[in-house]
């Protein structure tokens, strides 16, 4: 845990490496995504998330930070990704609801931090046998 400020517990971020379409990046990085929308998430605690952006890209880039996950309906999951940019919530609930899940998990995005990156090549040489994050 972290020092806490005003006698509240502060959780300490959990990393994770997960990827990302670069069409999406775009839109966190310039503030028009507020929120990360994923089928499957921890609870609990905040997320450091380590952006490895998909092919063509294939390279890890960015340092996000996200709040902790809201769990909730696909519905109500949805309706989150519809204020934040009208439309989305049509594309978001199908994505959460999914092989008949019934929860999914809205992350928001509290700080994005991006560096030159590494490219999939280099992370091979400097990590044995990494592979790449899938989904």
């Amino acid at each position: 845990m972290e020092q806490p400020l005003f006698d509240i517990p502060v959780s300490t971020p959990v990393p994770v490496v997960m990827c990302l379409d670069t069409q999406w990046y775009e839109l966190v990085w310039t503030g028009e995504k507020t929120h990360e929308f994923r089928r499957r998430f921890f609870t609990g605690a905040p997320a450091q998330w380590f952006v490895y952006l998909t092919a063509p890209e294939s390279r890890l880039c960015a340092v996000i930070d996200l709040d902790v996950a809201i769990e909730d309906t696909p519905e109500k999951i949805a309706r989150i990704a519809e204020r934040m940019r009208p439309g989305n919530g049509a594309t978001v609930e199908p994505y959460l609801a999914r092989e008949g899940r019934r929860v999914g998990y809205a992350m928001p995005i509290r700080r994005v931090r991006e560096f030159q990156g590494f490219a999939a090549a280099e992370l091979k040489q400097m990590l044995d046998g990494f592979h790449p994050p899938q989904g």
